[in-house]
């Protein structure tokens, strides 16, 4: 970028006192930046159910709404009031978050021909479809995480809906701070993911 004045490194007094003060300026904001801790969600217990080897399904990524679509951490003071929780971030958006996890859960269990997301390739015969309906810190009352995730197993062969339900787990927060937050919703994600992975396991 070239400033009038500017010739070669010669710099005119008035451009060398303002150039100076905007590079200043810069380097000053970069330190000011607020850096949020990260959390990632940890993999589901060894989940038991009916092998089906011969079997393989895709996770395609949960839908959600916009409070619950990003690396936010979400709290709900009231039926219709959310913030988000300070300091914090997912290490990734929520839905691709679950998504992950829930694609790990089923190639843990060692149960089924071959599970994937979409664009890898897989011969599919069912779909697991996911909506994310809360995956929040409830302050009504004693502090609790909410986890709720509605599932349909869809048959990828004819486009028929096989089954569907909601899973819900709650998780009281025990503790101060953030991380007694994060470890109560990754204990209610963890009860929610285990069963949709059951469930999935014994209607395929």
């Amino acid at each position: 970028m070239s400033f009038p004045g500017l010739v070669g490194v010669r710099v005119a007094g008035a451009w060398r006192s303002a150039l100076i003060f905007v590079l200043a300026a810069g380097l000053a904001g970069c330190g000011t930046k607020a850096v949020n801790d990260t959390y990632s969600l940890s993999a589901t217990p060894l989940v038991e159910g009916r092998a089906s080897t011969g079997k393989q399904i895709l996770v395609p990524e949960p839908t959600a709404l916009k409070a619950l679509d990003s690396d936010q951490v979400v709290i709900r003071l009231s039926g219709s009031e959310l913030q988000f929780l300070s300091k914090a971030q997912w290490s990734d958006r929520l839905p691709k978050l679950v998504q992950s996890k829930l694609v790990q859960a089923f190639e843990d269990t060692g149960k089924i021909g071959g599970v994937g997301k979409p664009g890898q390739g897989l011969a599919i015969d069912y779909q697991l479809i996911t909506e994310i309906r809360a995956f929040e810190i409830s302050t009504e009352g004693a502090d609790t995480a909410v986890v709720e995730i509605f599932a349909k197993i869809l048959n990828d062969r004819n486009g028929t809906v096989r089954v569907q339900k909601a899973f819900r787990a709650t998780a009281s927060v025990k503790g101060a701070g953030n991380p007694a937050f994060i470890k109560a919703m990754d204990q209610a994600f963890a009860s929610v993911s285990a069963e949709i992975v059951s469930w999935t396991l014994g209607s395929i």
